[in-house]
Order: structure tokens, then sequence, then C-alpha cells
């Protein structure tokens, strides 16, 4: 055989071992594949990946863009990439920060149990050392949302006004949901509890992958200080939430149902609440265009 075709011979045979090794990491940890496309996503975007050191570790935040600030915060066992479809249009309007949560995505710490503690010092650091200039606007879905929450609670000099999409700082959500499931199965349950009857079936690979991270991801680590989280929930002191506070739901949603928005509504001073028909847990995920759609004149309001 010839040089040329040796070479041409083994760059076939590198294409084809690289070629089956993402089809396997697709098959085997489609999660990973999915966040891994979704920060490439924030970075094409024009975002750029910033670590930043708090008390909770070095936490990290993709930022870029320019206008008021804007923080989006997502929910438990997600990352930043959650953000990916809204971080294009946004980025136009705002200098936008989008934060993975301590002990998710690439932020600390990445390794033994993730305490709300933690997750609320990530975010304090990320907006003393990106945004403590000016006052920002929170955007925080689920576990985001009640972050989001506390900052204005504990922080009300920092937050001009905050969007909660399906997430919040008081208890009695849907207590039998399926939040750590160890079969597919219960895996499948779990999906049709946060997404809407319409929309596509997760297939049972993905449904596996959510199995194996049910048991040592970032939701599971949280979960872990269960018993410490009664102290950060805000059960009978919203009434002292004066930054006005847009609540976003989707209406599919049966982890976090409906009434438990229509409870905060009635005890937030300032506060309205928009609901997303066929949506359910994660609008930005399942139905960013709709979500999009409410977001953008929230933002353009003066609060």
């Amino acid at each position: 055989m010839k040089g040329w075709q040796a070479v041409l011979v083994g760059v076939v045979i590198l294409v084809l071992l690289g070629a089956a090794g993402a089809v396997w990491m697709v098959w085997r940890r489609p999660l990973a594949v999915y966040a891994w496309q979704s920060r490439l996503a924030l970075r094409a975007a024009g975002l750029e990946q910033r670590r930043i050191p708090t008390e909770a570790g070095v936490q990290c935040a993709f930022v870029g863009g320019s206008g008021p600030p804007l923080l989006l915060l997502h929910g438990a066992g997600d990352q930043a990439g959650s953000w990916a479809k809204l971080a294009a249009p946004l980025v136009r309007s705002h200098t936008l920060i989008v934060a993975d949560l301590a002990g998710h995505g690439d932020s600390h710490p990445r390794t033994g149990p993730i305490a709300t503690a933690q997750v609320l010092a990530g975010v304090e650091g990320v907006v003393r050392a990106l945004a403590a200039d000016r006052k920002i606007t929170v955007v925080g879905n689920s576990l985001g949302g009640w972050m989001a929450m506390l900052l204005a609670h504990r922080h009300p000099e920092w937050v001009e006004r905050i969007v909660v999409i399906d997430g919040g700082a008081i208890t009695g959500s849907n207590l039998q949901a399926r939040i750590l499931p160890r079969t597919r199965e219960e895996a499948r349950e779990a999906m049709r509890q946060v997404r809407d009857a319409a929309s596509q079936e997760v297939p049972d690979f993905v449904l596996d992958d959510v199995v194996r991270q049910a048991r040592r991801g970032p939701l599971a680590r949280f979960a872990q200080t269960a018993a410490t989280m009664e102290a950060f929930t805000l059960d009978g002191k919203l009434a002292e939430i004066h930054t006005p506070v847009a609540l976003i739901w989707g209406e599919s949603d049966r982890l976090m149902p409906l009434d438990y928005a229509r409870r905060m509504l009635a005890e937030l001073p300032q506060a309205t609440l928009t609901t997303l028909p066929r949506c359910g847990h994660v609008p930005q995920v399942e139905c960013p265009e709709a979500l999009l759609a409410v977001l953008r004149p929230l933002l353009e309001e003066r609060p």
C-alpha cells in the first residue's frame, strides 16, 4: 500500500471510530450530549463562559450582550444550556448572564450533596461579581424561580424585578411527583408530569439516562439535603417581597400545578400571572417561542 493510501485509510478509520463514538454517546448518554449542544448554542449566541469565585466555590456563567442586566437561572438537575433557545433573541437587548447553579453544569461543588445555602450563595456571588453596579432582572425556572424570590426577599436593593417560571419559594407542590425515578416506567411518568400530553414522547434510551442521572446527578445530590430546605422557604413571608413579580406558568405542569402559582399570586403585593397553554414545567425547552412572546413585553415594561 502506498504512503498516501495508508494515510487515507487511517483517516477513514478515525472518522468511522469518531462516528461510532458519537453514536454511542447519543445512545448511552443523551442528556450529556444535549447539555454539550445547548452550551455550544450559548456560545454561538455570543456568550462567553466565565468562572466566578464565590462562597459556594467557583461558579460558571455565560455572559454577553449589552443593555439592562438580565440573569437567567435554570431548574434543579438542569444547566445553563436550558436557556439556549432564548439566548440569541434576548442578548440583542440585554446584558445576559446565564448561570450554572451550584453543583450543576460547571459550577462547584463538583461532588457530594448540594445544599440550598450553596445554591443561593453561588447566585449571590455571581450577582456581586457581574451586576453589582445596577439593579437586575432575574428570570428563574423551577429551582431558579425559588432563588429569584430569595434574592428579591434578601437583597431588594439588587433586584429590579423577578420573573418566576413554574417555580417558587413556598411549600405544597405535588408531593406525589416522581422526581427521582428508579425505573424506565417511573421516568416515563415523571416526564409526563412535567410536559404537555401533546408533546413528543420521550424515547426509551433517554428515559434510561434519566434513571441513571436520578441515581447520581445534580438533582439526586440536591435531594440529599431536603431536610435543610425549610429554612429557605418563604411560607407566610411573601408579603415582604415588594419587588414586582411576574409569574409565568405552563398550564400542563403537574409537578408544580397552577394552583401553586395562584397561592403565591394571592400573597404577593405586586404580582401578575400569565399562563402558557399546552406547556409544562420547563417552557424554555418545551415551548420557547410561547415563553418568549410573553417574556419580551414584560422585560420591555418599566417596573
